[in-house]
């Protein structure tokens, strides 16, 4: 079995796939860079635990991170874990699939290149991908299959937390899409500003980017941590796909060993 590990800067995912490449575990838990190899461990027995697999069964390991500390300890848990299992750093620097056309490909994320490599091999070309995660980030990979760049904002709860960190007068709220984009009460006015008001920045940026593609029709993807939220306040999305990034770990894992075992 193959365990994908995306590792991002408030949640980590652990997704564990089968010999036939399917997902059959999806695990989440706070990303803490602090963490240790024995809490990492211990974390993850955890999870085996509970869903009753063993952790002897793990072949392979590929891990995206955004957190370089926290590479270093993923990687020295799961050699303590299975000493005879191969862990996989991806890198955008390596051929991960489809070509990274952009001038400076180690300063593109880890998740940044699931993401485009998931969405070609599910979508096809002409996607683009709103991850709505700390930060929101767009991906785009082009109609020549290629990943050509794309926009970071700041996420969502991200604003929301320095909103209610800001206004000593505006208290957390519970944040669902309100019924109206004219909000009536304190908590139907930030809900419709946090909620709405991302659901429109993404509207926005999206239409721009088709336009400079030259492609209207691109396939419009969400993932991410609040991805179902913002979706439930437009039509852009033609997909929302919680498994995106974490499957793009597996294929991009998959494709640099069969690339390796070719090129030997």
């Amino acid at each position: 079995m193959l365990l994908a590990i995306d590792v991002g800067n408030t949640q980590t995912n652990l997704g564990l796939f089968n010999e036939q490449g399917m997902l059959i575990h999806l695990w989440r838990m706070t990303t803490t860079s602090s963490n240790t190899p024995d809490e990492l461990q211990m974390h993850l027995d955890g999870f085996f635990r509970m869903s009753n697999v063993d952790l002897s069964h793990i072949c392979h390991v590929a891990i995206a991170s955004v957190v370089p500390l926290l590479t270093q300890q993923w990687s020295h848990a799961m050699k303590r874990v299975s000493q005879s299992a191969d862990v996989y750093v991806i890198d955008a620097t390596q051929d991960c699939g489809i070509p990274i056309c952009v001038p400076h490909p180690h300063e593109v994320g880890a998740d940044r290149v699931a993401n485009a490599v998931s969405a070609y091999n599910t979508y096809g070309p002409s996607s683009i991908v709103v991850d709505f995660g700390t930060a929101t980030n767009i991906d785009i990979v082009d109609k020549r299959g290629r990943f050509c760049g794309g926009v970071i904002m700041p996420g969502l709860l991200l604003s929301a937390h320095a909103l209610f960190a800001r206004a000593a007068k505006l208290s957390s709220v519970p944040l669902v899409v309100p019924s109206a984009t004219i909000g009536t009460t304190t908590e139907t006015n930030i809900q419709s500003g946090i909620i709405i008001g991302a659901a429109a920045q993404v509207e926005g940026m999206v239409s721009r980017i088709k336009a400079e593609l030259g492609e209207p029709n691109a396939h419009v993807i969400a993932t991410g941590g609040c991805a179902n939220m913002v979706a439930g306040a437009t039509t852009l999305f033609e997909s929302v796909d919680l498994d995106l990034t974490v499957r793009g770990i597996y294929q991009i894992r998959t494709w640099h060993a069969k690339h390796s075992e070719h090129t030997r």
